[in-house]
């Protein structure tokens, strides 16, 4: 069956620290607006009756409760950075409730790094007591097929690293970057939404700046454009105040629904 539409939902905006910070008492990590609550960055795609989630981060079983998530049938990675990967092994329950394994996407490095930070799951030696049942996918820049829905890994600079982000229909995320590479721009045209890295006004060496992405979504003409990974530098509200119509700024529980056909 032709997948028409899917649905996304915002499972954390925030960047690697979330917002609040801990410690802080900044206009914004003191604020009363629900928008300005960020945690790890990471998002929930639905369609038909399967999910995917885009990075595990530390905040994974919150998000997932708040989210009322029921199934999760993959897992596709970005990278490896602590706020992406570390809640892992919160993807148990599913595979309590779901039997079978769930298979995980990622770069060579990110599938190699994993392995090694969460040895217990992949070596039964290092563990009495359960773990999730993962099987691990290498992808490289070709799409993915998952259950009728294409994902198209996209290569990003994240510094002087190189990072993924994924199109998925008329879809794109795109979280940790400071810039985009030429090929990487031919791939994200005719685009319904994007999503892109903002981490603040202030220059940073491994992540885009609300200027920046201004000027991406310029180039790319997304028909709606959401900008994630957040610090606590930009209150949502008087943020999106200074932005175009068709640019907000994303904020957790946010859900949209989007078509597949390019």
């Amino acid at each position: 069956m032709a997948v028409e539409s899917l649905s996304i939902t915002v499972l954390g905006s925030g960047t690697s620290v979330g917002v609040p910070t801990i410690g802080c008492h900044c206009a914004v990590c003191s604020s009363g607006d629900p928008r300005d609550k960020r945690l790890r960055p990471s998002i929930y795609i639905k369609y038909a009756d399967r999910g995917v989630i885009i990075d595990t981060t530390p905040d994974f079983r919150q998000q997932v409760l708040r989210a009322r998530i029921e199934r999760v049938d993959g897992i596709f990675f970005t990278h490896s950075h602590a706020d992406h990967v570390m809640g892992l092994d919160d993807v148990r329950p599913f595979n309590f409730k779901q039997g079978g394994v769930i298979p995980i996407y990622g770069s060579a490095d990110t599938i190699e790094n994993i392995r090694h930070a969460f040895r217990y799951i992949f070596d039964s030696r290092f563990s009495e007591s359960s773990v999730p049942r993962l099987v691990t996918n290498v992808f490289d820049r070709a799409p993915i097929d998952f259950f009728g829905l294409e994902f198209t890994p996209i290569r990003l600079w994240h510094g002087k690293g190189i990072v993924y982000g994924f199109r998925f229909g008329s879809a794109a995320y795109l979280t940790d970057h400071s810039d985009i590479p030429d090929e990487s721009m031919e791939q994200l045209r005719d685009l319904e939404v994007l999503f892109l890295d903002a981490l603040r006004h202030r220059p940073h060496p491994t992540h885009s700046t609300v200027e920046r992405s201004l000027r991406s979504v310029e180039k790319l003409a997304p028909r709606r454009a959401f900008f994630t990974h957040i610090c606590h530098d930009l209150p949502h509200a008087r943020t999106e105040a200074d932005l175009p119509p068709h640019v907000r700024l994303a904020y957790d529980g946010l859900e949209l629904t989007v078509g597949v056909s390019k």
